[in-house]
């Protein structure tokens, strides 16, 4: 059996839908459905089970000679969330808690860490595992700050020598896009948002840019398509000598208006762009560069190409939102 935490979520349906594929066990997800169409998300899948959050450990107890690798990716994600109690204990301590049902089990755990543990990237987007190295990241809200905790955490006890699962990786996702985040509210991608706009061929919304460095839209992002995030935990499921903190992002640096331009070229239709400015309670903390050093991934044997940022948009735009079934 495989457990997905999170994998009715957007990375984790994606998981979901990829471990189906494989065939090679049972797959299990931890999740909450609530009341929208978050179910959707996996109702093209085959479960053996759906479990509340209360209950993971129970279940994990329950199923503990079963369970080949625990894929963590539940979390709250809302990088606009204030209530750090419940980021705590939703991002840190479940994610200890398995952690340590996992190294007394000797069982596989990827885990999901974020970019947004680089904060503003004053001191570059480097995955470098050493104590020194994380101690030097600032996250700029109490998300990020949630995934940092948790990765420096583990670098204390990988580099301490305290027991630990038998393959363990944290994924520093970047700015992910795809099929199944369209339950995600103001936490969709870019592409998600802009859509509509470009269907009905009115004017893009863009931030506007209140930095001297980056022209309206000129904001860049490292964009990853969500096929290219589930490729690398398949390749890590095939790999389990590799363990570590790795970035999960193309290493290559996009602007929003990149973006913007190769959704309305997907619908053949001409960019219409308009800027607007950034919120204020977010103009702070904004982020006007990010790009992921994949230096790491590559010596660990990682060798597959990262889809282009154009081509990963027409297949979003093209065999999904511009379906009748959008869902993966």
């Amino acid at each position: 059996m495989y457990v997905v935490t999170g994998g009715a979520g957007f990375i984790g349906s994606n998981i979901v839908a990829a471990l189906e594929k494989r065939g090679d066990a049972k797959i299990a997800v931890i999740d909450r459905l609530r009341d929208q169409d978050k179910w959707k998300n996996l109702a093209k899948r085959e479960l053996c089970d759906i479990v509340h959050p209360d209950d993971t450990l129970d279940f994990l107890e329950d199923n503990s000679t079963n369970i080949k690798a625990i894929f963590h990716m539940g979390a709250i994600s809302a990088t606009t969330e204030k209530n750090v109690d419940l980021i705590i204990e939703n991002n840190f301590q479940l994610s200890l808690d398995l952690w340590k049902w996992c190294t007394a089990h000797q069982t596989r755990f990827i885990y999901a860490s974020s970019a947004a543990t680089y904060g503003d990237g004053e001191n570059g987007f480097d995955d470098d595992n050493a104590l020194d190295a994380l101690a030097k990241l600032k996250p700029l809200n109490p998300y990020g700050w949630s995934k940092h905790l948790f990765d420096r955490r583990v670098a204390r006890m990988t580099s301490g020598g305290d027991a630990h699962p038998p393959q363990w990786a944290g994924l520093k996702f970047f700015n992910v896009y795809g099929p199944n985040e369209y339950h995600k509210g103001a936490m969709r991608s870019v592409v998600n948002k802009l859509y509509p706009d470009a269907v009905a061929g009115v004017e893009a919304k863009l931030f506007k840019s209140h930095h001297p460095d980056y022209s309206d839209g000129g904001q860049m992002r490292d964009f990853i398509y969500i096929d290219d995030c589930v490729d690398v935990m398949m390749w890590l499921l095939d790999n389990e000598i590799v363990s570590g903190i790795f970035n999960v992002g193309t290493g290559k640096s996009r602007s929003f208006r990149d973006l913007t331009v190769a959704v309305f070229e997907a619908l053949n239709k001409k960019p219409k762009i308009k800027f607007i400015p950034t919120p204020m309670d977010i103009r702070d903390k904004y982020q006007y560069f990010t790009q992921a050093n994949t230096l790491n991934l590559r010596k660990a044997g990682y060798k597959k190409e990262f889809t282009e940022l154009e081509d990963g948009i027409r297949s979003y735009v093209n065999d999904f939102l511009g379906s009748n079934d959008p869902y993966r």
